[in-house]
């Protein structure tokens, strides 16, 4: 267990900071940090222009969205990146566990989105003059690792569909984009088609948004906890997929002979 755990935890600290794109801190706070405020900005002041919703609703929803930016693409660029750079096959030869091997590159990912949330809501709340009740800020960073490592489980499942598809980063924006709209972060979910809401009712951050308004409104810990349930949820349903989808495609290319064909 001990092997399995340092293997899950130093490989993937290692592999975050050998795949991880972010080159120059400066890069870093422009893209993950400020980018995300800038559009949190956006929405907040757009809705106050258009009425529908408060700057709670933008607010809290958007420093949910902030996690996935890093999570998504980080969790991609941990499978894609290692055909990209031509190692997929000497991670294929460890004789350690592969599925343990990729799901630990998630949480660096994870721990990185949920820094970004944070941030975000601090500064957004801080500028716009949210007041967030202190008892809620316990559940509220339950919600917020909850809504990132959903995301990293989720960029490591499209990662694994890069070991099939030529183009991934087509994939991981067009998915980044179904975030931005279908999950109720900035787009209230009641004025959406059913089929629409049926959609971003299984995508990673819906509920953990639900989740974390409520505790900003005040509604307690219980009010909030069937959101964190089901996040939590469709986190470990990602995970499962995403292990499924690596070990076939593993299986394939070893016997289609196409493990580094790009």
């Amino acid at each position: 267990m001990t092997a399995l755990l340092r293997l899950i935890g130093t490989g993937g600290v290692i592999a975050y900071r050998a795949l991880f794109n972010w080159t120059t801190p400066a890069m870093f706070v422009g893209t993950l940090l400020v980018g995300p405020l800038f559009q949190l900005f956006f929405f907040a002041y757009l809705g106050r222009q258009l009425g529908v919703a408060d700057d709670r609703f933008y607010i809290v929803g958007n420093a949910v969205l902030a996690a996935s930016v890093a999570c998504v693409f980080g969790g991609t660029m941990a499978v894609s990146n290692e055909r990209r750079f031509g190692t997929l096959g000497h991670v294929l030869l460890s004789p350690r566990s592969r599925t343990a091997i990729f799901l630990g590159r998630a949480l660096p990912y994870a721990l990185n989105g949920l820094l970004i949330a944070v941030s975000t809501l601090t500064v957004s709340s801080l500028l716009l003059g949210l007041r967030i009740p202190v008892t809620a800020l316990p559940g509220l960073l339950l919600m917020l690792a909850a809504a990132a490592l959903a995301c990293g489980f989720f960029g490591l499942t499209l990662g694994a569909i890069g070991l099939r598809f030529r183009d991934v980063w087509l994939v991981s924006n067009v998915a980044v984009a179904l975030l931005l709209l279908l999950t109720g972060v900035n787009v209230p979910a009641a004025g959406l088609p059913a089929g629409l809401r049926a959609v971003g009712g299984v995508l990673p951050i819906t509920h953990a948004a639900e989740g974390a308004r409520r505790l900003v409104a005040g509604d307690g810990f219980g009010a909030a906890a069937p959101a964190l349930a089901a996040e939590l949820a469709i986190g470990l349903g990602y995970a499962i997929l995403a292990a499924a989808l690596l070990k076939l495609f593993e299986t394939e290319s070893r016997r289609q002979a196409t493990l580094e064909t790009v």
